[in-house]
């Protein structure tokens, strides 16, 4: 039964619930007092162990469902009179060359499944990826059991020419076709556990990579909840940090003199405290046409940070520029967003505009512990790109960092004036994929922890 569960916590973290050595440990134990008997009790027992939110419950209790659940064999007595145990006319002698042969005919449905479920054992079907392996693995399963005896026989009762022979060959081709449809019904159920989520993280991983200029709007859902788990995962990383930082490391030194009187055997502790920095990050976005994917992501990206960063301003520009602060703090990202696309977005650009109005209504916002993030592609449609409103900007904040979803050899032609901005920016560089702002994202808020 020790396999049992093990392949049982394989299947929940192929269903993406982490299961951690220790909560395995946790796990065996569980089943040690409970046992497997009580199917209520087992499942309760082990969700309280191993699912940690509301989102991972709901995955047990499907995994458990289709795990412990056995499906295969159900409708035996109902799917073929001549197959079914103790209705065969077939001279036993016959089928005596073949064990498989006789478990179809005059098997339980017990017998059959837990046959089965030992080829299956055997074959690794546990180890399935892609859908295209469901044949492979059904084959080999069946072969396991042995399939290819049973054809041979098959064959030769065929070729017989008896009366016995023939009906006893036209017996075991239903019994045949019938496992065959069993059999795959347990290898879908397989995939299911173990590998439906292999083709979502390979998309996952592709994604990441893409431009997302290029992020077709089928894959805006799968998208957002990329950008949270990479969001939620440097949250955690920096919430980590700052518990640290607040505690301290020990002054050796300091703690070494204080104790000059005990033999320096350190009774009294000296700590270095160090100061924490609250991020605080203004961004303002192009939701122009070519610039509004990414746009899109990286508000996401930012605003799924709110356990970091304590202080949050959005701008979002085509023409005239607007603080959109308060759509995204009342509405859900993905909410607010189209929104925000709708009322200012796919408009010709116009920086020096937007410079002016952030100049004109927010620029005492902005102060030496702000992070000023402009994401653009620089293109002014040959209006005045005032750069000295960029160089005002530059002076006042801890750092102005510009990301441009276009490649760095695009910068400065047509009507780029990024090579301008790029002057009075501390940091200017290529952004276009989800990856991309991660780096980015998480280099900024190390400028805010750093001791």
């Amino acid at each position: 039964m020790q396999q049992t569960l093990t392949n049982f916590l394989r299947a929940l973290r192929a269903m993406e619930i982490p299961v951690s050595p220790l909560e395995t440990i946790d796990a065996h134990r569980t089943v040690d007092a409970v046992g497997f008997a009580d199917r209520s009790l087992l499942r309760d027992s082990l969700c309280v162990t191993l699912a940690k939110s509301e989102e991972e419950v709901e995955k047990f209790d499907e995994c458990f469902d289709m795990f412990f659940t056995r499906e295969e064999f159900r409708d035996r007595r109902e799917a073929d009179a001549d197959t079914a145990p103790g209705k065969s006319e077939t001279d036993p002698a016959l089928i005596a060359e073949s064990p498989l042969a006789q478990l179809l005919l005059e098997g339980s449905e017990s017998d059959l499944a837990q046959a089965l479920e030992r080829a299956a054992a055997a074959t690794g079907v546990a180890n399935i990826r892609y859908a295209t392996q469901r044949n492979l693995f059904n084959r080999r399963m069946l072969d396991q059991m042995g399939l290819r005896q049973m054809e041979r026989m098959i064959a030769a009762l065929n070729r017989s020419e008896t009366a016995a022979g023939t009906a006893a060959a036209q017996r075991l081709e239903a019994a045949r076709q019938y496992l065959f449809e069993q059999a795959q019904q347990y290898t879908a159920r397989q995939f299911q556990l173990y590998a439906r989520f292999a083709g979502e993280q390979l998309r996952a991983e592709f994604l990441v990579k893409t431009n997302l200029s290029a992020v077709e709007l089928r894959d805006f859902q799968r998208m957002h909840r990329i950008v949270r788990r990479m969001a939620r995962k440097l949250a955690t990383r920096y919430n980590r940090r700052r518990k640290h930082t607040r505690r301290g490391v020990l002054d050796v030194r300091r703690t070494l003199r204080r104790n000059m009187a005990y033999d320096g055997i350190p009774f009294e502790t000296v700590w270095k405290q160090t100061r924490i920095e609250k991020p605080k990050i203004v961004v303002i976005c192009d939701v122009s046409q070519s610039v509004a994917a990414a746009a899109r992501f990286l508000l996401l990206f930012l605003y799924s940070l709110n356990e970091v960063i304590s202080s949050l301003r959005a701008f979002a520009f085509s023409g005239n520029l607007i603080e959109i602060s308060d759509i995204l703090e009342d509405k859900s990202v993905e909410a607010a967003i189209p929104e925000i696309l709708e009322k200012i977005g796919f408009r010709p650009t116009d920086y020096g505009r937007a410079l002016a109005d952030f100049d004109e209504g927010y620029m005492d916002s902005v102060d030496r512990s702000t992070t000023v993030m402009i994401l653009g592609d620089g293109r002014t449609n040959d209006t005045d790109p005032r750069i000295d409103l960029m160089r005002k900007l530059h002076d006042r904040a801890k750092s102005v960092i510009w990301l441009n979803p276009e490649p760095e050899t695009f910068w400065g032609t047509g009507d780029s004036e990024m090579p301008r901005y790029r002057t009075f920016c501390h940091v200017a560089t290529t952004c276009s994929t989800v990856q991309d702002l991660e780096r980015i994202i998480d280099d900024v808020l190390k400028t805010y922890f750093r001791t």
